[in-house]
């Protein structure tokens, strides 16, 4: 068994979508209207374009939003992505007006600090 698909809940999918490929670097997978204004829209790593998917999933559940907030307002990330160098990343997405909840933090094996998506939701980016 392995993943191969999971989700972030975005209040826009359009600019999620320019958040994830423009800031974070990701390359966009499948893109298929799914009627009305939703799309079936995955992103994926440039170095693994056959790995995992993440789904930029609109919030169309109410509870959603409330699940979100409740996160957010807590400090809570929704996820966490890997990177080869934590404090490279946090100097390049700081030049590029990313909120960051602090600077990265040693915190035994790993070095991780959080960021905003712009969506609403907090992200961890975690190296080691």
């Amino acid at each position: 068994m392995r993943i191969n698909l999971t989700s972030v809940l975005v209040d826009d999918q359009a600019k999620a979508l320019k958040f994830y490929t423009e800031v974070l670097g990701f390359v966009t997978k499948v893109d298929v209207p799914m009627g009305g204004e939703h799309r079936w829209l995955t992103v994926v790593s440039p170095q693994a374009p056959e790995g995992t998917q993440l789904l930029l999933e609109p919030m169309g559940f109410p509870p959603a939003r409330v699940y979100q907030k409740a996160l957010f307002d807590a400090g809570i990330p929704l996820t966490s992505f890997a990177v080869d160098d934590c404090q490279a990343e946090y100097a390049r997405m700081s030049k590029l007006g990313v909120v960051f909840r602090g600077e990265p933090k040693k915190m035994g094996p790993v070095t991780a600090v959080s960021f905003e998506d712009t969506c609403g939701n907090l992200i961890m980016m975690v190296q080691g």
